[in-house]
């Protein structure tokens, strides 16, 4: 497999360094700009396979660039993790809103953060790539529409699949029972949000024993889907 490429954006030369040390360790190609301007440039040339952004960069922010390459269709899929140094919550929602997969809040660890990344590289598959999605011996097939295990066919229900295929391509994530049915069942259909519980159920127990413990419930929000206990 072909080394993943991934844009570092950030004007302090010692974190980009760190950071760059700790991703070339994990085998990831790096690209370094301290600025936005660099950073935009270096995306069109090279097309990297994500960018880690600073949110505080003096000239145009991170959070700029972030819209910018959102808003252009050549680079509206490229997944973004947004660095800053702010923990405040609407930071946090503002980074989303402008389009970024991911926040992580400085300082951190550079386990913390490859561990992030792998996460989000593995939920961005570019459109139009339909390859089978594998979790602990767990296979999606987009193409051939089955579920398996360990080589076994599962009988599985349409919403059921659509459900696990949405956890599978977005893991370690959780998401309220509302965002589920706008991304399974699609916004204009009206379903009660205790529907996703029975549907959740139904998949559950489709998937039997180990691989239902894939999806997980998390207390006052709603689900996710993790192979990290």
């Amino acid at each position: 497999m072909t080394a993943k490429t991934v844009l570092i954006v950030d004007d302090e030369a010692p974190i980009r360094e760190m950071i760059a040390v700790a991703l070339e360790m994990a085998d990831y190609r790096v690209l370094e700009a301290d600025n936005a301007q660099t950073a935009h440039a270096m995306v069109v040339d090279h097309q990297p396979d994500l960018v880690l952004l600073d949110w505080m960069m003096p000239g145009t922010s991170g959070i700029e660039l972030a819209r910018r390459l959102k808003r252009d269709e050549s680079t509206a899929e490229l997944p973004i993790i947004m660095l800053t140094a702010k923990g405040e919550e609407d930071n946090k929602i503002q980074g989303l809103e402008s389009g970024a997969d991911d926040y992580i809040t400085k300082p951190f660890s550079p386990r913390e953060l490859v561990a992030r990344l792998k996460a989000v590289l593995r939920r961005a598959t570019p459109r139009g790539v339909e390859e089978p999605v594998e979790v602990e011996g767990l296979v999606l097939d987009p193409v051939s529409h089955r579920v398996s295990v360990d080589g076994k066919s599962l009988e599985i229900g349409p919403t059921e699949y659509r459900l696990l295929q949405f956890f599978m391509t977005h893991q370690e994530r959780a998401y309220t029972r509302g965002q589920l049915l706008d991304q399974v069942w699609g916004g204009n259909v009206y379903v009660e949000e205790r529907t996703v519980d029975v549907h959740i159920r139904r998949l559950r127990k489709a998937l039997g024993e180990p691989h239902q413990q894939l999806i997980q419930t998390v207390r006052g929000t709603g689900y996710r889907f993790s192979a990290k206990g």
